[in-house]
C-alpha cells in the first residue's frame, strides 16, 4: 500500500504520495500551512476515480474536471496533472520516457490514493 508523505520545505508544506516500493507517484504543489496540506490530499483522494484526458492525440476529447491531463513536455517526455473539479492543479507526476509507463502511474495513484495513510516526515 502507498502512502502520503507530508513534508516541510523551505516555503512551506507539501506532499507527496508514494506507492508501496516507495517510488513517488505524484507531488503537490507548496501550501502555506499543514492544514491546507491536509485539504489538497483529501481532495485527490476524492478525485483520483477521474477519468484521463490524452492531451497527446490530434483532436482530443476535452473531459471535465476533475481530470487527468497527460501530455508531453518540453523535452518530449509524457507527464500527467490531476485536476480538482474547480480546476485546480492538484497533483502532479514525474516525466515518464513512454505513454503507457505515464498511463501506469496514473493507475497507480487511482489504486493507492484513496486508501493510503497520510505520516510526516
Amino acid at each position: 500500500m502507498g502512502k502520503f508523505v507530508v513534508k516541510k520545505v523551505k516555503s512551506g508544506i507539501k506532499f507527496n504520495l508514494k506507492a508501496g516500493n516507495g517510488e513517488i507517484i505524484a507531488t503537490s504543489e507548496v501550501y502555506s500551512t499543514e492544514k491546507a496540506c491536509l485539504s489538497g490530499i483529501e481532495s485527490v483522494r476524492k478525485n483520483s476515480v477521474a477519468e484521463i484526458e490524452d492531451q497527446t492525440v490530434e483532436g482530443f476529447a476535452k473531459l471535465k474536471n476533475p481530470k487527468f491531463e497527460l501530455y508531453t513536455d518540453k523535452s518530449g517526455e509524457f507527464r500527467f496533472r490531476l485536476k480538482a473539479k474547480n480546476g485546480e492543479i492538484i497533483a502532479t507526476g514525474e516525466g515518464y520516457k513512454t505513454k503507457a509507463g505515464c498511463k501506469n502511474g496514473i493507475k497507480s495513484i487511482k489504486k493507492n490514493a484513496p486508501e493510503s495513510p497520510v505520516v510526516n516526515e
